[in-house]
């Protein structure tokens, strides 16, 4: 992965508030965390700000991979470029019809706006039955002409979404050509190239918002590696996925959809690895940031990939993604009392401009990180985010609790303080137990990894709500999405339609179309430039019985090893179904709706323990700060956090500090320092 006399890999992932950096020295075996501010819509400044930092010259660096928020922000916000789409007569309305679901499940309100506008919806003359007949050859007189009405209306990237495409993509194949011809740049999205699978509205939403992010997510990838080139650069710059790996620059501009999530996904994967090399294949992890807290559950190592997700009510994107549940529940988080006299907090947040009151930027109303101020957990006389501000005003935390929190409820300050964060751990418990429990996982089977800038303050809460046993604080909660970056593998998934019973599937035909997929995602690992120690696959099929709406994911066997037959599908779906639903249906006929496709470059791999303390290190307290909890104030002993040596045992009530987190181990847990320099807390 490294050429020769560059040993420098890093990982950025750039986050609202901050640009974090993971450096890795693989000749030394060392690494190292660098912190910058970010800057909000010029993302690729902090990136470069940040790089800057890492070694005197660019040309040091072998490989940066890259988290970006740049797609998820621009679709959040309705950033995105002027688009069109020219689709098949009679379907210009599939993009906002939907599912014909509402923002509001059980009432009326709510509306939604599409990404593309109506009239800049056009429909042409040609038809695909679902069967894959060619019924209506498709106009191309009629696509061109729309193509250049669409250019005249000031339209910078078009989608070719025809009807049935997964069954035959011919007429769609033929029209992007035509409008290629005529189309002044690179943002010509085809359907049926993105996600050529049954079910329209997802095809139609995942193309469309691809084309609606090609300008947005390649502009600036093409800026940061022009940026990149200019300083000496000519290493790989690589892109994290929504499903955990990494792709290469120009596959990340040519499908920008699928860096949704890009940033989380990297620290799912990080943390995936830690509590692997840690002695723990199951946990939960909980990212708290400054405005949100993401949740996601990592199973016998590995962690859980989703089909589709919508980053907002009505953008739905059908990709692989590592399975992430958000709730509004960050430090930002802003308190009220609403009219019925009920503590809230979240989903509206101070952000990291202007910030929590404490910040004294101008921000009057409570948030997490001030009750976590005022109660003492955070020093205020200690600087933040390793000298983003010097120090915290905790007068003006009190001022704001004061108003909108103590005096609404009838509460003395610090009480109304502490109701905060219970709400808040209540509201993140939550979002635990909805990816455990609710999808059939005991808790108190797994670890519970906390990291982002707010996470640590919580691993107590967290173990005590949901009833963890260990929690598992990574060596820089901060960074470890960067750490993620610098750990993933590339990986390209696939996906075909077969949309036929079992008993009438050709295994041949089948085991042709896998080939056929391994060698267009083999072509995309190929052209990276990246080596790998070894390359893997993962082949499923979504399957069902007979009249049933929701398929079940199935792994297939080895078909390397085994030839595949119609006997070993139905006896790998019976035991994948048997064990979602404890049993199978006899006698009702089983069908196969869509081949997965997933080929993965393993990229060689770090000894986690270089992030271990190195020597002896130091126990000694940094002094005592009181800290109010559950209702009394308490004597904490203060640690800097980074310099326990391995096997150091520190007994709560304490504070670790380090400069990209506060730890708060509450009376009666205690936290040891395993050998790869995480906290292992528990019940003492």
């Amino acid at each position: 992965m490294t050429p020769i006399g560059k040993s420098l890999v890093v990982g950025v992932d750039v986050g609202g508030t901050f640009t974090d950096l993971f450096v890795l020295d693989e000749a030394s075996g060392t690494a190292r965390i660098v912190k910058v501010p970010s800057t909000r819509g010029e993302e690729a400044r902090g990136f470069m700000n940040g790089v800057a930092r890492v070694a005197d010259s660019a040309a040091a660096i072998a490989t940066i991979v890259h988290g970006t928020t740049v797609g998820t922000n621009a679709l959040l916000e309705r950033k995105v470029a002027r688009t069109g789409i020219i689709t098949t007569r009679g379907f210009r309305d599939v993009l906002e019809m939907r599912r014909r679901d509402r923002p509001q499940t059980w009432g009326l309100r709510g509306s939604f706006v599409p990404v593309v506008p109506r009239d800049l919806r056009r429909e042409v003359d040609e038809r695909v039955l679902a069967d894959g007949t060619l019924h209506t050859p498709v106009n191309l007189d009629q696509v061109r002409a729309e193509a250049r009405s669409l250019l005249a209306e000031g339209c910078e990237a078009v989608c070719v979404f025809f009807i049935n495409t997964y069954a035959n993509a011919q007429n769609e194949r033929l029209a992007a050509a035509a409008v290629r011809e005529i189309w002044p740049n690179a943002h010509v999205t085809s359907a049926s190239e993105v996600l050529p699978e049954i079910r329209e509205f997802e095809r139609c939403s995942t193309a469309t918002l691809n084309a609606a992010l090609q300008p947005v997510v390649g502009g600036y990838l093409h800026r940061l590696e022009s940026d990149l080139r200019g300083q000496g650069f000519d290493g790989e710059l690589l892109v994290v996925q929504s499903n955990g790996g990494v792709m290469s620059r120009q596959t990340a501009s040519d499908l920008p959809v699928r860096t949704a999530l890009s940033g989380p996904a990297a620290g799912v994967i990080a943390c995936a690895a830690i509590a692997r090399a840690a002695g723990f294949p199951n946990a939960i992890t909980g990212d708290m940031g400054g405005t949100s807290f993401d949740v996601s559950l990592v199973a016998n190592g590995e962690a859980a990939l989703a089909a589709q997700t919508a980053i907002e009510f009505g953008m739905v994107i059908r990709s692989p993604m590592i399975q992430i549940e958000t709730i509004g529940a960050g430090g930002g988080s802003i308190a009220s009392v609403d009219a019925s006299g009920m503590l809230q907090v979240g989903p509206e947040s101070a952000g990291s401009v202007p910030g929590p009151a404490c910040y004294g930027r101008g921000n009057m109303r409570p948030t997490v990180t001030d009750a976590n101020v005022l109660l003492g957990r955070i020093a205020a006389d200690r600087p933040l985010g390793g000298g983003l501000l010097a120090a915290l005003d905790a007068g003006k935390s009190r001022q704001a609790i004061e108003e909108h929190v103590a005096r609404p409820l009838g509460l003395d300050v610090h009480a109304a303080a502490e109701a905060i964060l219970t709400v808040a751990n209540a509201r993140m418990a939550g979002a635990i137990r909805l990816v455990s429990i609710e999808r059939g996982h005991d808790p108190r089977r797994f670890a519970y990894m906390p990291f982002g800038g707010g996470g640590a303050l919580h691993v107590c809460a967290m173990m005590r709500e949901v009833g963890v046993a260990t929690g598992i604080v990574p060596r820089y909660p901060g960074v470890t999405s960067a750490l993620g970056c610098v750990i993933a593998d590339m990986r390209h998934d696939a996906v075909q339609t077969i949309n036929r019973p079992l008993a009438d599937l050709d295994v041949r035909d089948l085991q042709g179309r896998i080939d056929e997929l391994a060698a267009s995602c083999q072509q995309r690992l190929d052209s990276s430039g990246v080596r790998f120690d070894e390359v893997r696959e993962v082949v499923a099929l979504d399957m069902l019985y007979a009249g049933q709406t929701h398929t079940l994911p199935v792994l297939l066997p080895d078909a390397r090893s085994a030839p595949l037959t119609s006997d070993s599908i139905r006896g790998a779906f019976e035991a994948s179904y048997t064990a979602a639903f404890g049993r199978v249906l006899e006698g009702i006929p089983i069908r196969v709706m869509n081949l997965r496709y997933a080929r993965i470059g393993v990229r060689p791999k770090f000894d986690l323990a270089v992030l271990a303390p190195e020597g002896t290190g130091s126990i000694e307290p940094l002094g005592t700060q009181r800290v109010f909890h559950q209702g009394q104030w308490h004597e904490a002993v203060r640690h800097a956090r980074l310099d326990l040596p391995v096997a150091a045992r520190i007994d709560g009530p304490a504070i670790l500090e380090q400069a990209d987190t506060t730890v708060w181990l509450e009376p009666g847990f205690h936290a040891v320092v395993d050998a790869h320099g995480n906290l292992l807390v528990r019940l003492s």
